[in-house]
């Protein structure tokens, strides 16, 4: 492996150092604080490994392109909340070839863009980054903050149970009873 290839994967060093630092200090600390400021930091680096395995070099966020976008509000084929509605209701009312072709309209409103961008003449195709594990990091994230705050609310009722936080003299005051 060269200094190239090394350096190159700074993000996943960033990870390792992340992770055994969190790691280090829940298996350290006696303190319960320090614990869950250590399952912190590890998760925070399950994170960034997720994250950076997602992006792609050259990728771009999986949306629309902006011209095909533009070139669709340009043509007046908007699908405000209030034409969706009329449709919807003009295709109950009026069942048949009718009721077809207002679906169609309706549903199918990326198949118009892609016809009238002519994307089929594209020289280069457009290389997206993978959404999914963002997605799921932020789903992560949302649980990690209630597990946090679950932690910090069974460590606020210990300390007033026990008059301590430290696991040692937490088990020491168990068995003396």
């Amino acid at each position: 492996m060269s200094v190239e290839q090394v350096v190159g994967l700074y993000n996943y060093w960033i990870v390792i150092f992340l992770m055994m630092t969190g790691f280090y200090i829940v298996i350290a600390r006696q303190n319960m604080i320090k614990s869950v400021i250590g399952l912190n930091i590890f998760q925070t680096s399950v994170f960034l490994l997720y994250i950076t395995m997602g992006k792609v070099n050259g990728g771009t966020a999986p949306i629309i392109p902006p011209r095909v976008a533009n070139g669709h509000a340009a043509n007046g084929h908007g699908n405000s909340p209030e034409s969706i509605t009329s449709s919807l209701h003009d295709a109950v009312d009026s069942p048949g070839e009718h009721a077809q072709a207002v679906a169609d309209e309706v549903l199918s409103p990326l198949g118009e863009i892609a016809q009238q961008a002519d994307l089929s003449s594209q020289v280069e195709p457009i290389i997206y980054s993978n959404p999914m594990p963002s997605v799921l990091m932020l789903t992560a994230i949302v649980v990690g903050i209630a597990t946090t705050s679950l932690a910090l609310a069974l460590i606020v009722r210990i300390r007033e149970e026990y008059g301590t936080i430290e696991e040692d003299k937490i088990l020491e005051l168990d068995r003396d009873s």
